[in-house]
């Protein structure tokens, strides 16, 4: 087949200026993982996985790496990858130490408790509301998350401008897109076409994008430029966030130049837990992500799930009960540890565990609304992306990231290319009523200025009985995130599955209420259905995706094992 066509070309220079990031895999395993000996990215698109190899290679750390890509993600995954929102990163240094860093986003000063309701005490729809449009937005902590982890933990080989210039050529020259995101723009027209901004960039001025084409986005590459020149600050501080004030107030949004001047990125002590002898190691809050899947783990570590086998209706049962917990706990007790009491700690005991294991029958579904919440001890005084990295020394990061829905609000900030996330939407706007996930949050997650709303993301490293790393795992998708990183882990440590075959396997999901049990198309036998539905589970008219993940394992030979979720698409690449 000619490679000489006009868009191969372009292509093929594109990755050879973005610093010769192509980087070959080393071999790939039977199930499709890929393997490589001195490090591993895997992501949720091929040039930023290159792009953090070629990090690694010129001798930074997995730290290094991650920065690179999640910019670089900013601009080839719009959809979820970002400068316009926030997450958590999730760090074991080469020592073996761990360490968190939150950079959730933050409401804004003219955030209220009841800033998303109307006189009727009914939910604001569409423009003013906290799910789309300018005032949805809480404000982004990418930017500053990336920059405390670079001076915490980078491995001063590498300048932070280097980290930036690669996603700033591919915003300037552009990137070949694919069928996927082309279509992705369309089925998002009618939303990114109420923003001119959005619908210029995203939907070609209303003539849309097809496979093949090339997505050049000028206003981004000016911006990273900047942040390429002065450093993540400048986004809080300089023209960018003049940009982004005076755009907000010109059209009714919230946040102003001194809610950006004032956001901070924090780090937080991860939370730690034990499942048959491995340590789990995740995000505290205001991730509710760690708290869920250590309480799921420990109530299910009782049952012998290795004999039930990883596919049986009755194991199904039994991990829906203990996400059935998990989620109403949730709902009552998590929120921004900054502004409410949150009973992280209590909700991990393994004592706590035994009693909400009590409650689980067997042989029956529990009815959500007679489960409620549980009485841990007292508190201590769609749409988003996984990454993760591990690098020749052994470092590994776990980062997730977020706009919340797919496009965040839909809205582009002018003259920066920037899109937005629609945040404000995970804050229970009416405490004890479901956000867009159909999730019910507690009036601990209401909104305050300054607070950062509730999360899902569940970024996990887990380690093996001799404290050395055994895999990473995160995902995308929601609150179906915490679902597919538990029954990741099971996969793992209850079947002996590689993370390959642990991330494509089939899965469930129920997050309490609505009381009904998600399960995923092709993977389930009408017999299995059966059976759940005869124990009492309440099954959807249709299956649904829980989540998309990605993850890394390292064999005992030191092998580091990429993988991508056969749901989406991406590359894991290692050297």
């Amino acid at each position: 087949m000619s490679r000489s066509g006009p868009r191969s070309i372009q292509r093929v220079a594109l990755v050879a200026v973005i610093l010769a990031i192509f980087a070959w895999p080393a071999s790939a395993s039977p199930s499709g993982a890929v393997r490589g000996r001195n490090g591993m990215v895997a992501s949720q698109h091929e040039l930023a996985s290159q792009i953090g190899v070629s990090i690694l290679k010129q001798g930074g750390n997995a730290v290094d790496a991650a920065i690179a890509v999640g910019i670089a993600l900013a601009v080839v995954y719009p959809e979820a990858g970002n400068i316009g929102g926030g997450g958590f990163m999730l760090i074991r240094d080469a020592k073996g130490e761990f360490y968190s860093i939150d950079y959730r986003e933050m409401a804004p000063a003219a955030a209220t408790r009841d800033i998303f309701v109307d006189a009727n005490g009914d939910l604001i729809n569409g423009e003013g509301s906290s799910t789309v449009g300018y005032r949805a937005s809480g404000v982004p902590g990418t930017l500053a998350g990336f920059e405390l982890a670079y001076k915490r933990f980078g491995s001063g080989r590498i300048s932070w401008a280097e980290l930036v210039r690669p996603a700033r050529i591919l915003a300037e020259r552009g990137f070949v897109l694919s069928d996927r995101l082309a279509r992705l723009f369309i089925s998002y027209a009618d939303s990114l076409g109420k923003y001119p901004e959005s619908k210029r960039i995203f939907l070609n001025g209303g003539n849309y994008f097809s496979e093949g084409d090339v997505l050049r986005q000028p206003d981004l590459a000016r911006t990273l430029s900047r942040v390429e020149r002065f450093g993540a600050r400048e986004f809080y501080t300089g023209q960018t966030a003049r940009l982004i004030a005076t755009d907000m107030a010109r059209n009714g949004g919230l946040i102003t130049l001194d809610d950006l001047r004032k956001y901070t990125a924090k780090e937080r002590r991860p939370i730690l837990g034990t499942y048959r002898g491995a340590q789990i190691v995740s995000m505290p809050p205001p991730s509710s992500g760690g708290v869920a899947l250590i309480e799921m783990l420990n109530i299910l570590e009782a049952y012998d799930l290795r004999v039930l086998k990883y596919n049986s209706a009755a194991r199904y049962h039994l991990v829906a009960e203990a996400m059935r917990r998990a989620f109403a706990d949730r709902a009552e007790f998590l929120g921004d540890p900054d502004f409410a009491d949150v009973p992280a700690a209590g909700l991990i005991e393994k004592a706590y565990a035994e009693t909400r294991r009590a409650t689980i029958d067997p042989a029956r579904a529990s009815d959500s609304l007679k489960i409620g919440a549980g009485r841990p001890a007292a508190a201590e005084g769609n749409d988003t992306t996984h990454y993760s990295v591990i690098d020749k020394d052994g470092m590994t990061v776990a980062n997730t990231y977020t706009i919340n829905d797919l496009y965040g609000s839909q809205v582009t900030i002018k003259g920066t290319g920037v899109l937005m996330n629609d945040e404000m939407d995970d804050f229970a706007a009416r405490p004890g009523r479901p956000n867009m996930f159909g999730l019910i949050q507690g009036e601990r997650n209401s909104v305050q200025p300054g607070k950062r709303p509730l999360s899902s993301m569940t970024p996990a490293i887990v380690l093996r009985k001799d404290g050395t790393t055994w895999f990473t795992v995160g995902a995308r998708g929601g609150p179906r995130i915490i679902s597919a990183v538990l029954q990741t882990i099971l996969n793992v440590v209850d079947h002996d599955m590689d993370i390959q075959a642990a991330i494509d396997s089939p899965r469930i999901h129920h997050q309490w209420l609505p009381d009904i049990l998600t399960y995923e198309p092709y993977g389930f036998s009408p017999d299995t259905l059966t059976v759940l539905a005869a124990l009492g589970h309440k099954l959807p008219e249709r299956p649904g995706y829980v989540a998309s993940a990605t993850g890394i394992m390292v064999d005992l030979k030191g092998v580091r094992i990429g993988a991508i979720d056969s749901r989406s698409d991406g590359a894991a690449i290692g050297y």
